[in-house]
């Protein structure tokens, strides 16, 4: 059994921010994810995702990035550019989801993993080098400064997605390699972009023309699922 809720946490940035929370019904402190979505925002899909995880026995928030100011547009920007740059309130938004997780009594607090997807995979890359975080679970994301992870990280790429076609995937398993950091990355050859998702806003002929190739992926999807309950097994 599951529990879910719509909650309210406290930010850093001030104010109050939102988040879809769901977890375990359990008392018995466990492992929990701070889940962080899509350029799409807050869909079913992205529910759907934390409901699963919970099913596995993670307590998951989505804090609801896009919810902070009255112009949807602009916060959306504004948060694309804090994971172009490195810089900004999006930042201090995860730290504030991490934070109140940490703080809640069916959470382990030294067992706390970030997991992202499209957007939310650049935001996992960027917080996989602040040490707060004992996994980093990024499907088809990248920061757009340097990042050098120092927790596992287990990562999934499309091979048609034009975004990764200079050899990011590689590098990053390299680099992981070398400094004996603990990670599992993957790239599915006839997968795209959003892979993993059945999103609304990605489906179509229109979408899987463009050099993203977007599309829901079956197979890779199951494989990376499997890949990825293994790997948080292992290290959360």
């Amino acid at each position: 059994m599951t529990v879910e809720s719509e909650i309210s946490l406290p930010s850093v940035n001030g104010g109050r921010l939102p988040g879809f929370l769901a977890r375990p019904e359990t008392s018995t402190p466990g492992p929990a994810i701070v889940m962080i979505y899509e350029i799409f925002g807050m869909t079913p899909e992205m529910r759907r995702v934390a409901r699963d995880l919970a099913r596995e026995g993670y307590t998951v928030l989505i804090p609801d990035l896009f919810a902070r100011g009255r112009v949807k547009p602009l916060c959306i920007a504004s948060t694309v550019a804090t994971m172009a740059t490195g810089r900004g309130a999006a930042l201090g938004d995860c730290e504030s989801a991490r934070r109140w997780l940490a703080d809640q009594p069916t959470v382990d607090a030294d067992r706390i993993g970030v997991m992202g997807f499209c957007m939310g995979g650049g935001f996992a890359m960027l917080l996989s080098q602040s040490g707060l975080y004992r996994v980093a679970v990024p499907f088809y994301g990248r920061a757009g400064v340097e990042v050098e992870p120092v927790c596992p990280v287990v990562a999934s790429f499309g091979g048609r997605d034009a975004q990764f076609a200079d050899g990011y995937p590689q590098r990053l398993e390299a680099d992981l390699t070398e400094r004996g950091i603990p990670h599992d990355v993957v790239v599915y050859p006839e997968a795209g972009h959003s892979f993993m998702t059945r999103t609304p806003g990605v489906k179509g002929a229109v979408a899987r023309r463009t050099p993203l190739h977007a599309e829901y992926h079956e197979p890779s999807a199951t494989d990376a699922t499997e890949r990825v309950r293994a790997f948080l097994r292992n290290h959360l």
